[in-house]
């Protein structure tokens, strides 16, 4: 049985800042391309459709991996699925600079769609091996705010880079990064309490209805459905929303760094809070009710100081809740069953991605004014919040 002293071992920042690394390639690997939009389609004369799928990709076969990922985090071990989800997006980050073909591009997208489950539904059971209960949401902060980081490079340095080395270049770049944190990884990471980390077998067997007969875990697959599948949204899709605006290609990609990095600084604060008041419901609220109120004016806008202003503050309030989210699976299904309840939550949150992207354009219609795919975000956001308020119990039990 753990002990509080395994806790407390130094080591434990050493191995949280080697995921954050990899965690942090995952993600911005992934938007690369959202920036790019435009550009994409008119150096490789494809639809804007066609360009979705690079980004599509990821939740799509997050859905049909992330059980899987799931599963193997527990029988296996958290070390052993990010080194595999690692290696695979490195692959295939290598395959993107060969650009000559936009199919390419698609194929290793693909592949490293394929790695990112395996990296990113380890955080839980990590967060659990090394921290005790008391810090396991300022940890799982930690480690979504790797996430942001990588997703601020991509929104954010990926056209700087294209315009100023050339397409291809930036591939490079993405790919080499890539290759050292997961050679970082490889070398310095480890686990803390094998025993504790990996599930026996047969206590796996039949625990997916086990887990989802439980309401309140329903409740947060309901939240995180919902709310991933904004977030997705706004993401992908928001150069298109704001191009309206008057906001060029550069201007919504640093619009969408500030709502990042704004997202990195709540992630630290607002978890540390949870921990502290041993509470999670009245933070996750906030974090909804924020993103009601701020979602509107962001897409209609067109003043650049106010629109970062406003990315900033959607970050700082809204993107903690993933980590809460986290956080609050974990403690709802036990550290054994921690990486199948992460992977069940993460195939709701993305496949309210996969839903989300594809219907956002097709609300649009033929309009180029995007309104109604903004009312849509909206209107779903409300709804996340009344579940969060109505549905939802704390999940956090004092000792």
């Amino acid at each position: 049985m753990s002990t509080q002293s395994e806790y407390n071992k130094p080591y434990r920042w050493v191995v949280l800042m080697v995921y954050f690394g990899v965690v942090a390639m995952s993600q911005m690997l992934w938007l690369n391309f959202a920036p790019l939009v435009s550009f994409l389609q008119v150096t490789y004369g494809v639809s804007e459709l066609m360009v979705s799928g690079l980004l599509l990709s990821f939740p799509l076969l997050y859905v049909l991996l992330s059980i899987h990922s799931g599963k193997m985090i527990d029988k296996k071990g958290y070390r052993y699925a990010v080194i595999l989800g690692s290696v695979i997006s490195t692959v295939f980050a290598c395959l993107r600079i060969f650009d000559s073909s936009f199919y390419i591009l698609l194929i290793g997208q693909t592949g490293i769609a394929i790695g990112q489950p395996y990296i990113i539904n380890a955080i839980s059971k990590l967060v659990s091996d090394w921290f005790s209960k008391e810090h396991t949401a300022m940890a799982t902060g930690i480690g979504t705010a790797g996430m942001l980081i990588g997703m601020a490079l991509g929104l954010g340095l990926t056209p700087v880079l294209n315009d100023s080395i050339g397409f291809s270049n930036t591939m490079l770049v993405f790919a080499a990064i890539s290759l050292v944190l997961t050679l970082v990884f490889i070398f310095l990471a480890k686990e803390n309490n094998l025993k504790l980390v990996k599930a026996k077998a047969s206590a796996v067997k039949g625990e997916i209805n086990a887990l989802l007969k439980i309401r309140n875990l329903k409740i947060l697959l309901i939240i995180c459905f919902l709310a991933l599948g904004v977030f997705n949204g706004l993401t992908s899709w928001l150069e298109p929303i704001l191009k309206p605006n008057g906001i060029n290609a550069e201007d919504a990609g640093l619009i969408g760094a500030f709502l990042i990095v704004g997202g990195i600084l709540g992630s630290v604060i607002i978890p540390g809070l949870s921990d502290k008041l041993k509470v999670r419901k009245p933070f996750l609220v906030l974090c909804c009710l924020v993103a009601v109120i701020i979602l509107y004016p962001l897409c209609i806008i067109s003043d650049l100081t106010t629109l970062y202003i406003l990315g900033a503050l959607m970050g700082f309030f809204f993107l903690p809740g993933y980590a809460l989210l986290l956080s609050m699976c974990e403690e709802i299904a036990g550290i054994e069953k921690a990486g199948t309840a992460t992977g069940i939550l993460m195939l709701a949150g993305n496949a309210g991605a996969v839903i989300v992207i594809l219907l956002m354009p097709v609300v649009n219609g033929t309009t180029n004014s995007w309104m109604n795919a903004i009312y849509l975000m909206v209107f779903l956001m409300f709804v996340t919040l009344v579940t969060a308020i109505v549905g939802l119990k704390e999940t956090f039990v004092k000792a």
